[in-house]
């Protein structure tokens, strides 16, 4: 500063001329000089207190940071302890856990252990059982076997050529049919059916018709039969057993051979218009007569035939015995007029190999005709008979309405 108070005296003294202008710039210069002294002094002081206070600011900044740092250590510190805390917790759990881990486990492999062993028990048991069950099972299947087995007979069938033996025993085979009740269409399906399977099996050895009981049925059923009987192979032969009348007469008496019991009864009489059971006028009794006159010529002709006389003597020799005509015969004597070939004491069922108390048994009346007694609505038993079909009629002995037409 003092060098350029020096320079401007030095150019002032040079510049005379102009002494007092430059006087007046130099005073100018210096109150400007002074001017901005001043403001760098103060802009100095300015600086210095700002420096002061800027490094004052510092100072408390890295105060700060002193203390941020100390605490970032602190919170370093407290975190790598909870680390390490939370490191050894779960060192603890994952010990914890596998040790768990380990006793299920070693459960598990106890309980599968006692698992297996109760099931090898249970195998053993349910082995047990079942053989104990086979065995039981077994014995009962024998002694069912053993039960069924003694329902049958060790016999077998006989096959005679000539059933009627010396000493005068019938002897029947298997080859038997049975017929009893109402003689109906299904009686007559029955047997021919069965007359026509012997005949398929065997043509030659004889085939048996066995009456316990029969009270006759329907012409057209028993014609069935007949020509059933006439038409065979191997001959047809029929039994009387207990009593035969009207169409089951018909056909012991036409049969090839036929066999009685002595005091077996046979009954024969003509076709009656009241077996049926309806109200005709007399148009209609007319042709109902002339119908059954037909079938009465067809079926007592041949009967008549046999015994050596006419069907009019046939027919009087019937009323000649009793009024009704209804002409009733043992055995025996049915023998001397021809209804029947042999008499036999004593018949030998060689087909019957099955106890019949092993099951339930019909009676003998439940035929294959498939009828059933009943009770009228006075509760009277009766046995009602199926409708004929067209121009049949019933020729059955029925005196005390037993069976009858709806």
């Amino acid at each position: 500063m003092k060098k350029r108070l020096l320079a401007t005296t030095t150019i002032i003294a040079l510049n005379s001329g102009s002494f007092a202008q430059e006087a007046a710039e130099v005073t100018m210069q210096e109150t400007a000089q002074v001017k901005e002294t001043s403001v760098l002094e103060k802009l100095t002081a300015d600086n210095t207190l700002a420096a002061e206070k800027l490094k004052k600011e510092l100072a408390e900044i890295r105060t700060r940071v002193t203390k941020l740092k100390l605490e970032k250590e602190v919170l370093s510190e407290e975190l790598a302890l909870a680390a390490l805390k939370q490191k050894k917790s779960s060192q603890e759990a994952d010990a914890n856990f596998l040790a768990q881990q380990k006793s299920l486990s070693q459960a598990a492999e106890i309980a599968k252990q006692k698992a297996a062993q109760a099931s090898s028990q249970l195998k053993i048991l349910q082995t047990e059982s079942s053989m104990k069950t086979a065995k039981l099972e077994g014995e009962i299947k024998a002694l069912e076997s053993a039960k069924k087995r003694a329902v049958y007979a060790d016999a077998k069938p006989i096959y005679l050529e000539n059933p009627l033996t010396d000493d005068g025993t019938l002897v029947i085979s298997d080859r038997r049919i049975s017929m009893n009740g109402p003689v109906t269409m299904g009686t007559a399906d029955h047997i021919t059916t069965r007359i026509n399977y012997f005949n398929n099996k065997n043509p030659d050895q004889p085939i048996f018709i066995v009456i316990d009981a029969s009270p006759g049925g329907s012409v057209m059923a028993g014609y069935r039969i007949l020509k059933s009987m006439e038409g065979s192979t191997a001959p047809v032969y029929v039994v009387v057993k207990s009593f035969a009348a009207s169409m089951a007469a018909t056909l012991c008496t036409l049969a090839e051979k036929s066999y009685a019991y002595p005091n077996s009864v046979i009954l024969h009489h003509q076709i009656s218009a009241t077996i049926m059971f309806a109200n005709l006028n007399l148009t209609e009794q007319k042709e109902f007569y002339q119908e059954s006159q037909k079938w009465w010529q067809r079926l007592a002709t041949p009967i008549a035939e046999k015994m050596g006389i006419s069907t009019d003597e046939f027919i009087q020799k019937m009323y000649d015995n009793t009024t009704s005509g209804d002409w009733t015969e043992f055995g025996t004597e049915a023998q001397k007029l021809k209804w029947v070939d042999h008499i036999v004491e004593r018949i030998h069922e060689t087909s019957l190999l099955k106890n019949p108390d092993s099951k339930k048994t019909s009676s003998p009346m439940a035929s294959a005709s498939g009828l059933q007694e009943s009770a009228d609505e006075k509760g009277k038993p009766c046995m009602y008979l199926p409708r004929l079909t067209p121009k049949d009629c019933y020729f059955l002995y029925n005196k005390d309405g037993y069976y009858r037409m709806k």
